[in-house]
């Protein structure tokens, strides 16, 4: 509600003292890491773009539940430096995982390919091919 007004809160409360620490030690521009995701419509399939950079191929996993396409990454790195006695001077550990559900109901799943180059994965979802309904005339008794 705060953020709506044009007004700059003088207080300097809990909110504020988080809020500057964020904001000092990850810096002005800290938003979290989402997998960003875009979805074109080619005509007889559809392109998902899934940007993960930084991970491998072998990192990334698709899977099909059902209805349901299921991307899912994970990723560890470990960077250490040491001085002359073997004593760490600095040691930084990442872990990353992203994982995303979409509805393929209307898609050749037997059909679906996939290829990552650049840190984008994208996938080919062939649509399925539109049939009429079936009719069937019923007996009456």
């Amino acid at each position: 509600m705060f953020a709506l007004t044009p007004f700059e809160r003088k207080s300097y409360d809990l909110f504020n003292a988080f809020h500057d620490f964020e904001k000092d030690f990850f810096g002005e521009d800290s938003r979290i890491n989402t997998c960003r995701t875009d979805i074109r419509d080619e005509g007889n399939s559809f392109v998902l773009e899934a940007e993960l950079p930084g991970f491998e191929k072998s990192d990334i996993k698709l899977d099909i539940n059902g209805d349901s396409l299921i991307l899912s990454a994970e990723h560890n790195t470990e960077n250490s430096e040491k001085d002359d006695n073997g004593k760490y001077i600095r040691r930084e550990r990442t872990y990353g995982s992203y994982r995303r559900s979409f509805d393929i109901s209307g898609i050749d799943a037997d059909n679906i390919g996939a290829e990552y180059k650049n840190g984008v994965l994208y996938v080919e979802l062939p649509k399925k091919a539109a049939s009429d309904p079936e009719t069937k005339r019923l007996e009456i008794k």
